[in-house]
């Protein structure tokens, strides 16, 4: 087994988030990490997030700090990871990619505790920067610039300290002075040798100072003073000129300032009146607004609360510490101020968020507390309380999807649509969800109008040359055409000079502001004084097919070329002598295929716009075949017409004709197709639009009457057809019309769904619209929409957008009211079944408060806050009531999967946790008539560290009511947690604890028919199939069972050499399972061959194989087939095919919120191809973050027969240079290579 691995979707949570100015000297960007993932997002002027670069550092971001050189004008990153080196990148706009400025090694990799890249922190002025570890290990840098203004990294000057733990680091603002960093250290040398412990009890928190000597060259431990134990993090103050410097601490309940040489200045941190007295206020995250005139911090607490601390000082000592509520947010890693006025929040769980600065907290009525407030008791210092209340200074402007944590997932077609759909669990507490995602890009629906017919044509017009938005929309009916006007509202005009009795062709608004309308007719050119030129078709003949551009126009006639040809017939059969000859006996013709009800046209004509704004007809040419359809692309900046004209023919041709002056209409490419070509369009590179930006490409689509779109590549100088790529779309001839996205020209093409295909950080993307099939569609722009299109669909009109562009998944959610455990799809009802459960929750039932608010508007009760959009999002923002110590709360909900809609939510009592879920089919005499049954394993008290309940108990319910209701049979008792259950020949298989336990279906409880007592562990998992059964252990991998029904008992007959952490779990085959682990590795164990044979020889059932086992190992060993770190947490596995047609593949989810594919290669020839890319993009194309690319990958264990599509992928990115080069070791050419590589991803999704 041959694994190709491609992430599908990028992890969606962010670890750390930083400000500054990286593409351009004003740009306001954010540079986050996504586990492995480094991207840079930058908001638009309408306040909408966009990512504009995505980079894969293979290995893990631990941390990031941005730096400006001084004088310079944009900024650095510095990215701490676990390559064991320190790493500079600097972004490069015109290649639209980090790249990598400097990388200096430092020690071992892997994110060890003595090995920096924990902490970053860079010099305000930019001359030095600290990276450090947990423990131990600190180097400093100074960074400079040598005589080319190139960025210079010195050697490392160590600043070690052994026996020590750091617990935050931050670089202090000393103007031009001495670069001075601070840490938060704690020393357990005395503890180390104390047995007792007392010296661990009295371990003093250190504040220390570590300056850098410029002249000497040296860092010396300049400062060092005791400060609170609850302190947990460091921000620096502005300094040199600009504010007293020095730096806050944040301590547990505390805010301090500190200063070498500066008496403490201390405040407590306002906390929520409903907070126990036993629950401290953490500081987790923090942004800084720096101005000459005025600076203030945001904190946000572990709860969600902001806080805007101020300092009230003179020179620099420091009179006042001020810290006032400001407003609160869901709880955040990081937080970063733009100076545009916004405020980014990478939130820890759910979607992050962009909120506009509406207010700077300067209200009297907002809570305040003060350094020189502080009251002192005999209990401590007297606290200062709030009440959480709406959003006053901040606004949500955008959100960044995120599924993290991605608890479960499951793929299923329950709505029978083309592709199946991904169910998966995201969120905790109250911003939990069920999200549904689809392959594509989702679609909004802005408007919907009826129209009096079926149209034959949409298109949109710019009200002059230069605007931004479109001015009319033009219908064309069979018969006839309206016009509507767009403004404050869209109507319909009769004063736009159109031609309203006749069938509309084509539209087009020509470069001196004057209209172009095609009719079957013959050509109306409106004038911009309103004059109008008529041009109409010569003879009996008509305008069939056309194509313009801005100064360009080519149309096709119908019937003369026909009949030309028959009369050449005739005049040769009368000169040749054979044409007297007996005519054979007439043959009946063939039966033709069914076209299009339009006439072919053969002949075309060829308009230019002179000087003068008149069209003038420059050329004709007679056509061999029928014309099936025509385009011209747009006329680049600067350039006088379009250099070619693509012509689609009916005897399956697509022909390239010249338009430059003197040879225009002359054949200069021609391509055979196999199937007729129905559409054509043309699109230049990404940049091609833009003066100045040289040569990006010309492609031209071509959408075939077999369903397929073929894309080539058309050479800008000669007009040659290259490097042709097909995919196949619908059963619908795709029709091509071209839309903007990002401002660039794209493409969208009908089928029977339509398809987007666009530019995406330098790389283009083909994805599926998730809405119904369009008729027609044309471009649209307006104030509300900048970038929609206007569609057809029968007889209405629609306005769509498209919301994510960028994004593989659309998703759609559904609230939930705790964190989500367990996802089951019911078959038979085809209804979701989800299990919740939140630690140190209050049960609905608990909570009176929340209770009394559950009325709809009409007053009628409600089943819980996730009903209610103000209560739902009051409790996403304050976040939900907290529980005492051990306190569970939990719900069973079904859900109808087409509507995502809640059918019944099932409470339960008793403060139990979800463990586990499983659906039973049971059989025996005492089996109610009711189908599959419900098992639900819950736990009493759950705690962790160490792992206990109380007890354990497994409810067996009945979904009645057509899947509306839960209805409970009966609870069994158990001594442990049921952690894994399982369906197994008509009983249910249990895993509780370290014990495997089957039972049958009894009248009031669940009745114990045998058990194995000898798991390492806790079962985590558990599969069947057939008599087998796949047991996952939490630390002792993968177990092989076999049950023996004739002595009643379950025999282990294989296991795992490695103790591996399992996750997730899923059969493959009879002897193969697919697993992952909490570390983020992906194996494949399989049973060999001749074991299994053995196994089922056996009449004993393996009974005498186990005996043979030795040390309390199974007597067999399962072979390691596959092997691979992912970098994350799987949390789920599931079979699937994603495509119609398609292969499947093994999906996986990941804790970050990111899901990816292993993709069995089917031919040697693919196998062999990617290994050796991936070989040499190894040494090609290096990974970002310094960590060796196979390190990486086999992280834990060696990997083995997986190629990692990921780093394949970045074959693109390459220079030309280097791609001709590997793909001259290949033995083929780039673009071969490119084709290859969308053919996998294809073939995948």
């Amino acid at each position: 087994m041959f694994l190709y691995n491609l992430t599908l979707s990028r992890p969606s949570g962010i670890q750390c988030a930083i400000y500054g100015n990286f593409s351009a000297p004003k740009a306001q960007e954010i540079v986050v990490s996504r586990g492995r993932v480094l991207e840079l997002i930058r908001p638009g002027d309408n306040g909408r997030l966009q990512v504009i670069a995505s980079a894969d550092v293979f290995g893990c971001i631990r941390s990031l700090a941005a730096f400006r050189l001084t004088g310079a004008s944009r900024d650095y990153v510095i990215v701490g990871s676990d390559s064991g080196r320190i790493v500079i990148l600097d972004y490069v706009a015109a290649k639209g990619a980090f790249v990598k400025v400097h990388q200096e090694t430092f020690g071992r990799s892997g994110a060890r505790r003595i090995v920096p890249g924990q902490y970053v922190a860079a010099d305000p002025k930019g001359r030095a920067c600290i990276i450090g570890a947990v423990e131990k290990q600190k180097f400093v840098y100074v960074l400079n610039r040598d005589a080319a203004a190139n960025l210079t990294i010195s050697s490392p000057l160590e600043a070690h300290k052994s026996h020590n733990v750091v617990f935050s680091m931050a670089a202090l603002d000393c103007g031009f002075d001495n670069p001075v960093f601070a840490a938060i250290e704690l020393d357990y040398s005395d503890a180390d040798q104390d047995p007792t412990g007392d010296a661990a009890a009295g371990a003093q928190k250190h504040l220390t100072y570590y300056e850098l000597d410029l002249g000497l060259n040296h860092v010396l431990r300049k400062w060092s003073d005791p400060v609170d134990n609850g302190a947990s993090l460091l921000i620096p103050v502005p300094g040199g000129g600009d504010g007293p410097g020095g730096v806050l601490v944040a301590a547990e309940n505390f805010l301090i300032y500190r200063h070498q040489g500066h008496e403490e200045v201390r405040t407590v941190l306002p906390r929520r009146e409903d907070l126990s007295g036993d629950r401290g206020v953490l500081i987790v995250a923090y942004a800084s607004h720096k101005k000459k005139a005025y600076s203030f911090f945001l904190l946000q607490s572990e709860y969600g609360d902001i806080y805007k601390a101020t300092l009230v000082y003179e020179g620099e000592t420091v009179t006042e510490l001020k810290v006032k509520y400001f407003d609160t947010l869901p709880p955040c890693v990081s937080l970063a101020v733009l100076k545009t006025g916004f405020l980014f929040a990478a939130s820890e769980t759910g979607n992050h968020a962009l909120y506009q600065f509406v207010g700077t907290g300067e209200d009297d009525d907002d809570v305040e507390a003060s350094s020189a407030t502080l009251v002192a008791t005999e209990e401590g210092y007297s606290p200062v309380f709030f009440t959480p209340r709406p959003l006053r200074n901040l606004v949500l402007v955008d959100e960044l999807p995120s599924l993290m944590p991605l608890t479960d997932m499951k793929v299923a077609n329950l709505l029978d649509e083309e592709i199946p759909q991904v169910y998966a669990l995201t969120g905790r507490g109250p911003r939990a969800a069920l999200a549904v995602l689809r392959p594509g890009l989702a679609v909004a629906e802005l408007a919907v109008s009826p129209l009096p017919g079926a149209p034959t044509g949409v298109f949109t017009l710019r009200a002059a040359p230069g605007d931004e938005t479109d001015g009319l929309i033009v219908v064309s009916f069979s018969n006839a055409t309206l016009v509507f006007e767009i403004g404050e509202e869209v109507k319909e005009t009769s004063t736009s000079g159109f031609l309203a009795t006749v069938a509309t062709l084509h539209t087009q608004m020509l470069e001196d502001g004057s209209m172009l309308q095609i009719h079957s007719g013959g050509l109306r050119h409106i004038r911009t004084d309103r004059r109008i030129n008529e041009w109409r078709a010569p003879g009996r003949r008509a305008i069939v097919r056309s194509s313009t551009n801005s100064r360009q126009v080519v149309i096709a006639l119908s019937g003369a070329s026909a009949r030309r040809r028959r009369r050449r017939r005739r005049r040769r059969a009368r000169a040749c002598p054979a044409a007297r000859l007996p005519r054979p006996r007439r043959q009946p013709p063939p039966a033709r295929l069914p076209r299009r009800h339009v006439t072919p046209g053969g002949e075309l004509i060829y308009f230019e716009m002179d000087a003068m704004g008149q069209l003038l007809e420059l050329a004709k040419r007679d056509m061999d075949g029928d014309v099936s359809c025509l385009d011209i692309p747009p006329v680049l900046p600067g350039a006088l017409r379009s250099k070619f004209l693509a012509v689609g023919g009916y005897d399956n041709t697509v022909r390239m004709l010249s338009l430059e002056d003197g040879t225009q209409l002359r054949p200069v490419a021609t391509q055979a197709v196999n199937a007729v070509p129905e559409s054509l369009l043309m699109l230049h590179g990404h940049a091609a639009e833009q003066p100045g930006s040289g040569d990006a490409g010309l492609f031209l689509h071509v959408g075939l009457s077999n369903g397929v779109l073929q894309r080539t590549e058309v050479d800008r100088i000669t007009g040659k057809l290259s490097d042709t790529r097909q995919r196949f779309l619908g059963t619908r001839a795709p029709r091509l019309t071209a839309v903007n996205v990002r401002g660039v020209r794209s493409l969208l093409a009908l089928s029977s769904r339509p398809w987007l295909g666009y530019a995406d950080m330098g790389r283009w993307q083909f994805m599926p619209l998730s809405y119904e099939a369009l008729d027609h569609a044309a471009s649209f722009a307006s104030e509300q929409c900048p970038e929609g299109f206007v569609a057809v669909v029968k007889n209405t009109l629609r306005i769509l957008s498209v919301d994510n562009v960028g994004e593989t998944f659309n998703q759609s959610t559904t609230r939930l009211r705790y964190t989500p455990r367990r996802l089951l799809i019911h078959p038979e009802l085809r209804t979701l079944i989800v299990a919740e459960s939140d630690y140190q929750a209050v049960p609905l039932a608990e909570n009176e408060a929340l209770r009394d608010r559950l009325v709809d508007e009409a007053g009628q009760p409600l089943a819980g806050p996730e009903f209610s959009a103000e209560l739902a999002a009051e409790l996403e923002q304050f976040g939900a009531p907290v529980g005492a110590p051990g306190q569970w709360a939990s719900c069973l909900r079904l859900v109808d999967p087409a509507e995502l809609s809640t059918r019944s939510v099932l409470e339960l009592e008793g403060g139990e946790a979800v463990t586990s879920m499983a659906l039973v089919k049971f059989e025996g005499p005492a089996v109610p008539e009711a189908g599959l049954l419900l098992a639900v394993g819950t736990a009493e008290q759950l705690t962790y560290f160490p792992t206990s309940c109380t007890a354990g108990c497994i409810r067996i319910y009945r979904v009645t009511e057509r899947g509306a209701k839960l209805e409970l049979l009966h609870k069994t008792q158990l001594e442990g947690i049921p952690g894994a259950l399982v369906a197994f020949k008509g009983r249910l298989l249990a895993g509780v604890g370290p014990v495997l336990r089957l039972f049958e279906l009894g009248r009031k409880k669940l009745l114990r028919k045998c058990e194995y007592r000898q798991l390492p562990q806790h079962v985590a998992q558990l599969h069947a199939l057939g008599s087998r059964i796949y047991v996952g252990d939490v630390q002792e991998s993968v177990h092989f069972f076999r049950y023996n029904k004739a002595d009643n008992k379950l025999y282990c007959f294989a296991d795992d050499v490695h103790p591996r952490y399992i996750t997730a779990m899923t059969p493959l085959d009879y002897d193969t399972v697919a697993a992952g682990d909490k570390f983020g590795n992906f194996f494949v164990l399989r049973l060999p061959q001749d074991v299994s044979a053995q196994i089922e020889e056996d009449p004993t059932g393996g009974k005498l194989a186990v005996a043979m086992g030795k040390l309390g190992g199974a007597p067999h060993k399962l072979d390691n087939v596959t092997q691979f770190h992912v970098g994350d947490t799987i949390t789920s596995l599931a079979r699937a095919v994603m495509q119609p047609g398609g292969s499947e593949v093994l999906l996986y989810a990941t804790i970050m919120g990111g899901l990816g594919a292993f993709f069995p290669f089917q031919a040697k020839e693919d196998k062999d191809f990617f290994l050796h890319l991936e070989m040499h993009l190894r040494q090609e194309h290096p990974p970002l973050a310094g960590r060796d690319h196979l390190a990486f990958r086999s992280a834990y264990f060696p990997a083995r027969e997986v190629v990692d599509g990921d780093l394949c992928s970045q074959f693109p990115a390459l220079p030309p240079a280097k791609q001709q080069a590997v793909a001259a070791e290949l033995d083929r050419s780039p673009g071969e290579v490119l084709k290859k590589l969308e053919d996998i991803r294809n073939k995948i999704l």
